[in-house]
């Protein structure tokens, strides 16, 4: 399994997050790729989108928002229960959901973390 994990190196809670991903992510399953640094040139999604939502490619397929997350989430043993359980399709609603309210508070929570 092979995982592209698109993240905004300029935001103080995803560069925390993505730290603690790294982390986890002890075979190196994950390449991650800094939006804010460059752009990658094999990404088949324009920089606005990439920092708009979080996206990761999985096995060639891309995946945005809570299916991104599930995706990352597959890679990283600990975590792959989770990412299992979101192929359900309820469960990735709710997932969904959850990462949509999420963004709307982002920017506020970015300033706890800055």
């Amino acid at each position: 399994m092979s995982v592209k994990v698109w993240f905004d190196g300029a935001c103080p809670l995803c560069t925390r997050e993505i730290s603690l991903m790294r982390r986890l992510d002890r075979r190196g399953a994950i390449t991650f790729v800094d939006v804010a640094t460059g752009d990658d040139p094999f990404c088949p999604i324009d920089r606005a989108s990439l920092l708009a939502r979080f996206h990761a490619e999985e096995d060639g397929v891309v995946h945005d928002g809570a299916a991104a997350f599930a995706a990352m989430w597959r890679a990283i043993p600990l975590l792959r229960p989770l990412g299992l359980a979101a192929r359900n399709g309820t469960v990735l609603r709710v997932l969904e959901a959850a990462y949509l309210r999420f963004l709307k508070v982002r920017p506020r929570l970015q300033r706890f973390f800055a």
